[in-house]
């Protein structure tokens, strides 16, 4: 299924899904190579937002999270984390009403197993697609199949993509489901 297109941004294809609520992921656009992201309508805990930051030269960072982690149906990982009420570092509420900042109490600064995996497998799969070495010291072996590198590669693409094309300023929003089945 695809989530609708309301001429704001670009949207990213997502699954279908029995959770009344998707969060939604706005990853924003901005000059001199920079995003930010805004997140509403997580399962638990306030809506949230990361300060700008550099994007990088290919797509933002946790962009390329939303892509693999739907691809690969990984729901434990950073943005099932969010989903479920964590807030990261660099995350603060969108409303500075001061009955969220007890949401801060929730920050994390260090991950867990699961979402540590997860983020092996995301940046292996950047690493990848993004054509940087991947053998030699300290590398190691790769966490991902071949099926779910060739899966990853291709959601990365399409991020990618639609990343692209956005004007400065632009959205380009995500719908995220906690229960995703596999796309491949």
């Amino acid at each position: 299924m695809l989530v609708y297109a309301n001429g704001q941004g670009a949207h990213l294809p997502c699954f279908d899904s029995t959770v009344a609520t998707l969060m939604e992921m706005r990853f924003i656009k901005l000059p001199g190579n920079r995003d930010a992201i805004e997140v509403v309508e997580r399962q638990r805990g306030p809506d949230i937002q990361r300060a700008p930051r550099e994007t990088g030269p290919t797509l933002p960072h946790d962009l390329a999270h939303a892509a693999v982690e739907s691809a690969l149906g990984i729901v434990d990982g950073f943005w099932g984390a969010v989903d479920e009420g964590a807030v990261f570092e660099d995350f603060k509420p969108l409303d500075p009403n001061p009955r969220h900042r007890r949401s801060e109490l929730k920050r994390l600064s260090a991950v867990g197993e699961r979402e540590a995996l997860a983020e092996h497998k995301v940046s292996w799969a950047h690493r990848v697609w993004s054509g940087q070495r991947t053998e030699g010291r300290g590398l190691g072996a790769s966490p991902l199949t071949q099926n779910e590198l060739e899966c990853a590669s291709s959601a990365l693409n399409v991020a990618y993509e639609k990343w692209k094309a956005l004007p400065v300023m632009g959205r380009l929003v995500w719908r995220w489901a906690p229960d995703l089945r596999r796309s491949c």
